[in-house]
């Protein structure tokens, strides 16, 4: 193992570990990115089953991002402060208690609180892998192949989401788009606690938790104005 000036940063010098360890990273930052798209095919049958509106689908998919999108701008703070593995573990805690919740939603509103939380949990596990990745490899060349692989992963994400939620949807439920993230942060913690190391920036700046709240609102009340103004005006108090 070997420490870095100026940050307590455990790197790994075997090579198969070192990969093993960015095949889990990529495995939680997939599970997250699937998440963005993977309920986009189960809407119809949300409309079914739980009676949404069209505008409480909207919340649906959106609160997600929203919340995931908010909180990131500030949850590479924590890693850096708290240590970012332990950040990362807290994050797959999270999103799988969340996708839990998710399945076992009864109304659009408990399915919109647990699509806020599975977004919490996306927004620890995102940036705390990033961070992983770029302290498991010192060499520039093989980081560079990490990042390009952990950018692979981001981006599959978009694609494997509808495909494998349609798999889903055509043998279960919709409870099932869920309850599939629980294995996945099942595996991803065991094997993250054998193979991924302990690090952290001890100098790094505090966590803004103002600097979140704010900006998770300001975009929670842009996104509500453009949900909700075809249905109450877009001149109206309310949107404006």
């Amino acid at each position: 193992m070997t420490v870095r000036a100026g940050e307590r940063v455990a790197t790994s010098d075997n090579p198969p570990q070192r990969w093993a360890a960015l095949g889990v990273l990529c495995l939680s930052l997939l599970v997250i990115s699937i998440d963005n798209s993977i309920l986009n095919v189960a809407l119809p049958t949300l409309v079914r089953d739980l009676g949404a509106t069209p505008s409480e689908l909207q919340w649906i998919v959106d609160t997600y991002i929203l919340v995931f999108a908010g909180f990131l701008l500030t949850s590479g703070s924590l890693g850096d402060r708290f240590g970012r593995k332990r950040v990362l573990t807290a994050g797959l805690v999270i999103f799988g208690v969340a996708s839990g919740a998710a399945a076992l939603a009864q109304t659009p509103l408990q399915l919109m609180v647990a699509r806020g939380v599975l977004g919490i949990g996306a927004a620890l596990i995102m940036p705390a892998t990033l961070s992983i990745v770029v302290d498991v490899f010192p060499d520039p060349s093989e980081r560079r192949r990490a990042i390009a692989y952990w950018s692979l992963m981001n981006a599959a994400g978009s694609f494997v989401g509808p495909l494998t939620g349609g798999t889903l949807l055509r043998y279960f439920d919709w409870n099932a788009i869920f309850l599939v993230n629980i294995p996945v942060v099942i595996i991803a913690l065991v094997l993250g606690h054998v193979v991924l190391p302990r690090s952290r920036d001890p100098e790094s700046a505090r966590f803004d938790l103002l600097g979140a709240l704010l900006s998770t609102g300001a975009l929670a009340m842009v996104l509500w104005a453009i949900i909700e103004a075809p249905s109450n005006g877009w001149l109206t108090a309310s949107t404006l």
